[in-house]
C-alpha cells in the first residue's frame, strides 16, 4: 500500500489513523482496509496504546465510501460477496479492538465511511458533519447482515429503514439526535476533542474498559446470528447494481428498474 493512503502514528498512549486520500474524499482502497486492519493489530499488541482515534485528512470528509472504481470490475454475486467479506473482516476487526476507539468526523462520512465510523465506540462530528447510506439512489448495493444490525443498535428499525429508503445524509445535529454522534462540536475541532476525550479514557481503568465493551461487543453479536448471503446476493447481482456503477461515472442519474 502506498504508505500516504493510511496513515498511522503515536501521540504518547494515543494512536491516530488518518484516512489519508483528501483528493478522493479519503474514499477507500483494498489497501485502506487492509491497513486499518492491520492498525488495529498494531493497537491490540503495543500495550502501552490505550486508545485509538480514526480520523479522515482534511475537513471535507471522514471517507465518502468505498472507492467506486474497484466496483468497475465486479461481474456476479460472488464478486459482492467476497467485497463484503473482506469489508466485513476489516469492519469486525476494528469492532473487536479491546481498547477503545474514537471516530473524529469532519464533513462526508458516507457509506463504508459511515460504517466505520459506527463500528467505533464513540463518535464526535464537526457542525459540517454529514452521515448517511445513500445505496438507494446511487448504487442499488446494500448493507451486510452485520452492518444492519450495528445501524440498528445504534438507532432502531424505523430510523433506520428511513436513513436507507430515503437516501438522505443526516447533518451533525440530526445525527446526534439519532444517536450516530455522540457530541457535535465547531467545524475544524472533531480530531482536538476526540484527542481530550481519549486522554481522558487513557487515565481510566484499561480492564474496566475491556470487560465492558467486550460485554456489550458479545450481547451485540447474538443478533447478527441470522445468513443474509442470498439479500447481498441478490442486491449485487441485479442489473440495478450495475446500472448505479455505470451512472456514476457516467455522471448521470441511475435508472432502477428492481431487476
Amino acid at each position: 500500500m502506498e504508505e500516504s493512503q493510511l496513515l498511522f502514528e503515536l501521540d504518547g498512549p494515543i494512536a491516530i489513523v488518518t484516512l489519508n486520500r483528501p483528493r478522493y474524499l479519503n474514499a477507500l482502497s483494498w489497501e485502506m482496509y487492509d491497513g486499518l486492519a492491520q492498525a488495529c493489530a498494531t493497537v491490540e499488541e503495543n500495550s502501552s496504546i490505550r486508545a485509538m482515534i480514526i480520523r479522515g485528512a482534511g475537513v471535507k470528509a471522514f471517507a465518502a465510501g468505498t472507492d467506486i472504481s474497484q466496483f468497475e470490475k465486479f461481474s456476479d454475486a460472488d464478486d459482492g460477496l467476497a467485497y463484503e467479506r473482506k469489508m466485513e473482516a476489516t469492519l469486525g476487526r476494528l469492532e473487536a479492538v479491546s481498547k477503545p476507539t474514537i471516530a473524529a468526523i469532519e464533513g462526508y462520512a458516507v457509506g463504508a465511511g459511515a460504517a466505520i465510523a459506527i463500528v467505533c465506540d464513540l463518535r464526535y462530528g464537526g457542525a459540517t458533519t454529514s452521515i448517511g447510506v445513500p445505496i438507494s439512489r446511487t448504487l442499488g448495493n446494500c448493507l451486510s447482515m452485520a452492518n444492519h444490525a450495528r445501524l440498528l443498535d445504534l438507532i432502531g428499525p424505523s430510523r433506520l429503514k428511513e436513513l436507507i429508503y430515503r437516501a438522505s445524509l443526516v447533518d451533525a445535529v440530526q445525527a446526534k439526535a439519532a444517536g450516530l454522534l455522540n457530541d457535535v462540536v465547531a467545524h475544524g475541532e472533531a480530531f482536538a476533542h476526540a484527542k481530550e476525550i481519549a486522554l481522558d479514557i487513557a487515565t481510566h481503568a484499561p480492564i474496566t474498559m475491556r470487560v465492558t465493551k467486550e460485554a456489550t461487543r458479545r450481547l451485540q453479536i447474538q443478533r447478527r446470528a441470522a445468513d443474509g448471503d442470498d439479500l447481498v446476493a441478490r442486491a449485487y447481482a441485479s442489473e440495478d447494481f450495475h446500472e448505479g456503477v455505470a451512472a456514476f461515472f457516467a455522471k448521470r442519474k441511475p435508472v432502477f428498474k428492481g431487476q
